[in-house]
């Protein structure tokens, strides 16, 4: 019944995208929904690719702690001392743990608490031409600190663009590679990637922005052309519990790393937690945390929620905004 009330509530919302529930081996519901091509009319399957947005900030963490259990440096290193960058605004006292929990105060190249439409930034530099981390340093590097470095939580996405250089500097080949080979591959993440959205790959939806009146636009010239260490990779829900299932099981990184990366660092609000790149959800009661991934961004919205208590793992993609939350919100309140 409670999956004939999951299917209902997707069809009279018009949702589009894909879900996936699981509960350890075993599927309990797995279904698409909508076009992933208004052109030409082409339905999302449970194959599909969706953008992921934010939640993409989960490989930057992981990637920085292998590159840590190799001994490249530390949480307590500086961004003074590992990334050699000059005539920047950046306090010399950032650390890589303040860059991962959002409290190292540095200006964000699109501040959340101050700016709304994403498309703003694109007005003087062409969304065209942001395919690497480095071409994001513009946007931020001369902006005044926001704050004293660990002084508090603001979320802040300029912090993962330099998290993906220091990637780029000690690894030495570009952050989108390291990610191919050290956790996609590695995951068994086999259809996920940072793609261009001019050259998307067949079997990836278009993000779609409603305009009211049921019409939409395309997101291309929305967002960033490339993704990067803060967002903008494209992924299907089987490949987020692919992911998932092999951090969990400690195939990507140590059981000491891995708690690390779990645990609630820093508090942003009241029960809710901030790891490395992972939101951890704590009640006041005696339930085992609950761990999230969200991502949002025009034509773009992704939630995945881990209950380990349960071992269960939910996944929404979808191409159009805010859907993936509203109904995740539903299956969160119905117990789906």
């Amino acid at each position: 019944m409670k999956e004939h009330d999951l299917h209902t509530y997707c069809i009279n919302t018009d949702f589009q995208g894909s879900i996936l529930v699981t509960r350890g081996s075993q599927v309990e519901f797995k279904e698409a929904y909508g076009l992933a091509d208004r052109v030409h009319n082409i339905p999302n399957s449970t194959h599909t690719r969706f953008g992921m947005a934010s939640g993409c900030k989960l490989f930057t963490a992981i990637a920085i702690l292998q590159l840590i259990e190799k001994g490249c440096f530390s949480l307590d290193s500086r961004l003074r001392d590992i990334l050699h960058m000059e005539h920047t605004s950046f306090h010399e006292s950032i650390t890589v743990h303040q860059l991962l929990t959002h409290t190292s105060g540095i200006p964000d190249y699109f501040d959340e608490e101050e700016m709304d439409d994403f498309e703003d930034l694109w007005r003087d530099q062409p969304s065209y031409r942001m395919e690497s981390p480095a071409d994001f340093l513009s946007l931020f590097e001369q902006e005044p600190m926001k704050s004293t470095p660990g002084e508090r939580f603001s979320y802040n996405n300029s912090g993962y663009v330099l998290l993906g250089l220091i990637i780029e500097a000690h690894a030495g080949i570009t952050f989108s590679e390291y990610v191919k080979t050290q956790i996609f591959k590695a995951a068994g993440m086999e259809k996920s990637g940072y793609f261009r959205m001019d050259l998307l790959p067949d079997g990836t939806a278009t993000g779609y922005i409603g305009l009211g009146d049921g019409l939409y636009k395309s997101n291309i010239y929305s967002l960033p052309v490339k993704g990067g260490p803060d967002g903008g990779a494209y992924t299907t829900t089987e490949d987020v519990h692919a992911l998932l299932d092999s951090l969990f099981k400690h195939s990507l990184l140590t059981k000491e790393s891995t708690d690390l990366l779990l645990k609630p660092h820093v508090e942003c609000g009241t029960g809710t937690f901030y790891g490395y790149g992972v939101w951890v959800i704590q009640d006041e009661g005696d339930n085992a945390p609950v761990y999230s991934l969200m991502g949002l961004d025009p034509g773009v919205s992704f939630r995945s929620v881990i209950i380990p208590e349960d071992d269960r793992m939910i996944t929404v993609l979808s191409n159009c905004d805010e859907q993936a939350f509203s109904l995740m919100t539903f299956i969160r309140k119905n117990d789906i």
